[in-house]
């Protein structure tokens, strides 16, 4: 999404209780998040929304090397708000060099069913 110009990333996640296998994956998918965002030097933001199912909570919102900015709880709703500068951001993903050897050239083989033969 950064190769296209994306400055921001929204994750729009549901991760619940699992209660089937008594699960808790919310800080797995918390590290993969920080890690999407570290990794193309994004602001990540979550949201989760009211349902039966009982979801972990603690929204947050990442800054650009995975760090995490702001957090809300498990039991209110919260609204986030935290403030990025885009162009010092743009001036480090550029510096660091994050898109310079990406070789979407060779993307389409993931992009097919079997990995071989394109859609």
């Amino acid at each position: 999404m950064v190769l296209q110009g994306a400055e921001i990333l929204l994750y729009p996640t549901a991760i619940d209780s699992e209660p089937q296998d008594g699960l808790d994956s919310r800080d797995h998918w918390k590290r993969v998040m920080q890690g999407h965002a570290g990794a193309n030097l994004e602001i990540i933001g979550t949201e989760h929304g009211n349902s039966e199912i009982i979801f972990n909570g603690h929204s947050f919102i990442a800054g650009p090397h995975g760090e995490i900015d702001v957090t809300a709880g498990d039991k209110e709703e919260d609204v986030l708000i935290a403030e990025f500068d885009l162009d010092k951001m743009k001036y480090k993903r550029h510096s660091w060099g994050l898109s310079c050897d990406r070789r979407p050239d060779l993307y389409n083989v993931i992009l097919t069913l079997d990995g071989i033969n394109p859609k």
